[in-house]
């Protein structure tokens, strides 16, 4: 196979205006594929992790009702009141616990979010444990300061689940935070309540944060349980939980999440966020308003179209040889490894050009990764208008190829 370089020198400059720091960050293995992928005609996207439904009319409506009103100002620094209020009343009544407006800042999307709790806390010297495979914007965030990432390897064999006491083990003198992210981007894994409340327990107890990122955590399947980390903690004194209405409404585009802590740690990065975006698009707080406070029913239709396509997928993935896979619970991915020593990054390549199906390198989410894909579901097939030649059989036949070759 003709060898392609996909990759961008975004970054890599002798210019001395650039932040060095800038080197820490990756040209994205998600960019790669979709890059190459636009160049080509009638691809199948299952490298995209965004929903492809529309969002609920009434969410629509209120952020167009914004819009005539005049509702175009700024808000506070930590967000519109009332999205506030409605945050701290959902929350606090799906996880039985008293939150307050005073405990949430809104956010650009979960990713400034990330953005402000990690690069807040990291600091040359500081250690941040991270399950691998992992969101690709952790390690880049955590390093940018000079922060240290520790990972912890994940398998498919085990379906990426996490052993808290491997992550208790690791935590040394250095360590200053533990990332969690459940369900999880790449892998689809939820973590079961032993294992959060394990390592929130013994966190809290040796004065270590826990930052969580549940951008999914509307996204469970077969009715089972969410143990969020915001239901596992006795407060929030070392907790920051972030999330957002991107996957569970499909509004990705709208950009609002948010994050949620103690009121003290909500004060320091409230001075922060002045400093980065300041505020949130107003017109879309005000239809985050109308998402929480209207029928869910779009949430109940959404999970019963994605364990559908999820299901298929596993399927698939099942009868692929050397592909080892696994049901995920949650989110919208799969995470197959295939065998020792061949490298996903080629598989990915080989699959687009010669099936025009797009999907992504594990390389892009942790070192140890090199051997996997990510495939996502969030894009329907039949929306996708699949060509003749990426079907299962061919699917099948290019994995097996590449991993006997």
């Amino acid at each position: 196979m003709s060898s392609i370089n996909l990759d961008t020198d975004f970054y890599e400059t002798e210019d001395p205006i650039w932040n060095p720091a800038l080197l820490t960050i990756p040209v994205p293995g998600i960019r790669r594929m979709v890059n190459l992928a636009s160049t080509m005609e009638d691809v199948i996207h299952l490298s995209i992790g965004q929903p492809d439904l529309k969002p609920p009319e009434h969410v629509v409506e209120a952020a167009v009702d914004a819009l005539h009103a005049g509702q175009t100002g700024y808000t506070m620094d930590a967000g519109l009141p009332e999205l506030l209020e409605a945050l701290a009343e959902y929350y606090g009544e799906r996880y039985n616990r008293t939150l307050v407006p005073e405990n949430i800042m809104i956010t650009t999307g979960a990713t400034e979010a990330l953005y402000l709790a990690l690069t807040a806390t990291s600091a040359p010297g500081r250690e941040f444990i991270v399950p691998e495979p992992s969101f690709m914007l952790y390690a880049p965030l955590i390093r940018m300061n000079g922060g240290v990432v520790k990972s912890i390897p994940t398998h498919a064999e085990n379906q990426h689940q996490l052993d808290p006491q491997e992550v208790i083990d690791a935590i040394g003198p250095n360590t200053y935070a533990i990332v969690l992210n459940s369900p999880s981007n790449p892998t689809g894994t939820i973590y079961p309540r032993d294992t959060v409340e394990a390592i929130v327990q013994e966190a809290a107890y040796r004065g270590v944060y826990v930052i969580s990122d549940e951008v999914y955590d509307h996204l469970v399947y077969d009715g089972k349980e969410y143990p969020s980390v915001l239901s596992c903690c006795s407060d929030l004194d070392h907790v920051m939980v972030i999330s957002s209405f991107s996957k569970t409404f499909s509004m990705a585009g709208m950009r609002i999440g948010w994050l949620m802590a103690s009121q003290g740690a909500i004060k320091k990065l409230r001075r922060y966020h002045m400093f980065t975006t300041t505020v949130a698009n107003t017109p879309c707080q005000w239809a985050g308003v109308a998402a929480l406070r209207g029928e869910r029913t779009f949430i109940d239709n959404m999970l019963v179209e994605y364990q559908r396509r999820r299901d298929r997928l596993v399927d698939l993935v099942k009868a692929t040889p050397h592909l080892t896979g696994y049901r995920p619970d949650g989110a919208f991915y799969l995470f197959p490894s295939l065998p020792e020593g061949v490298n996903g990054g080629n598989v990915a390549l080989k699959l687009l050009r010669e099936t025009g199906v797009c999907t992504v390198a594990g390389e892009t989410f942790g070192d140890s990764c090199s051997n996997a894909l990510r495939i996502s579901y969030s894009t329907s097939w039949t929306k996708s208008k699949p060509p003749s030649n990426a079907s299962s059989p061919g699917w099948k036949n290019k994995i097996g190829e590449e991993s006997s070759g």
